[in-house]
């Protein structure tokens, strides 16, 4: 009985070695600051005052320090570590540990991290206690060079009333809508509700998601009684900052979308408060 024939081995071609195109040299010899991807799609956990939890969605942006002689940075590398670091929702607490990965991952010298998000406050109409649901845009900032350096940032809008209008018209005086906005470095825990209250408190009155007619009458003669100029908010918000012991660093600002002028005012502060 013949035996069979062994069938042959097909041989397989040896694997390419494929080109690390970004680690080679670069000629030019020109470092580049900030390298990497931007408006990334990811959720994001919070944790809220009362105990509970807040989700929303981020647009994450991370970059590395990119040296002269290096051609380019490995992209991929960002989402690698994003997904690796939390393969479920961002907390605010692991951000650090995520952007020193960044910088490890890459072997860079300095790495950064951005996260802008909607945030939402329930806050009551002063007057009738209607509920309603504002939304404040917030940032994270974290920078990895050997250490890490966390910068909170929150917009709240509000409503100012110009002192000039008041003092000088025979009816009323004219106000706008205004942004304000607070970026800070803090020991401790520091909500973003916390900020919110430093920036709301610094503008002639607040606003609000749902006002019926008696909440409007109050805020009108609320802003009335009230009157600040850009100048008044930031120095008024500057105060409140500086009493605050946790925070020990602040970028402040105010942007006045003014009613009656085709133009808007503005106003920024930034303090050291640890500088002597």
């Amino acid at each position: 009985m013949k035996s069979k024939p062994t069938p042959a081995i097909e041989r397989q071609p040896p694997a390419r070695v494929m080109p690390d195109v970004q680690s080679t040299e670069d000629l030019r010899r020109v470092p580049i600051d900030r390298v990497g991807v931007k408006d990334v799609t990811y959720p994001m956990r919070l944790r809220t005052p009362d105990g509970g939890e807040q989700t929303t969605v981020a647009a994450i942006n991370m970059y590395v320090a990119l040296p002269h002689y290096k051609k380019g940075t490995h992209m991929s590398r960002f989402l690698e570590v994003l997904n690796e670091e939390t393969a479920e929702p961002v907390t605010s607490d692991r951000i650090p540990e995520i952007t020193k990965a960044i910088r490890e991952r890459l072997d860079a010298e300095q790495a950064h991290f951005e996260a802008s998000f909607t945030y939402f406050i329930k806050k009551l109409a002063p007057v009738t206690r209607m509920p309603g649901l504002m939304d404040y845009k917030v940032t994270f900032e974290c920078t990895s060079n050997h250490a890490e350096d966390f910068v909170l940032g929150v917009a709240a809008p509000a409503t100012s009333l110009c002192p000039c209008s008041k003092e000088i018209s025979r009816y009323g005086a004219h106000n706008q809508r205004c942004q304000i906005e607070a970026k800070v470095r803090f020991k401790g825990r520091l909500w973003i509700e916390d900020v919110v209250a430093h920036l709301e408190k610094a503008a002639s009155t607040q606003v609000f998601a749902v006002l019926k007619r008696p909440d409007e009458k109050y805020v009108t003669e609320a802003a009335f009684d009230n009157p600040k100029f850009v100048e008044d908010i930031v120095r008024d918000l500057a105060i409140s900052l500086n009493a605050d012991e946790r925070i020990t660093w602040y970028s402040i600002n105010s942007e006045n979308f003014e009613s009656i002028h085709n133009h808007n005012a503005y106003a920024q502060i930034t303090r050291d408060k640890r500088a002597k």
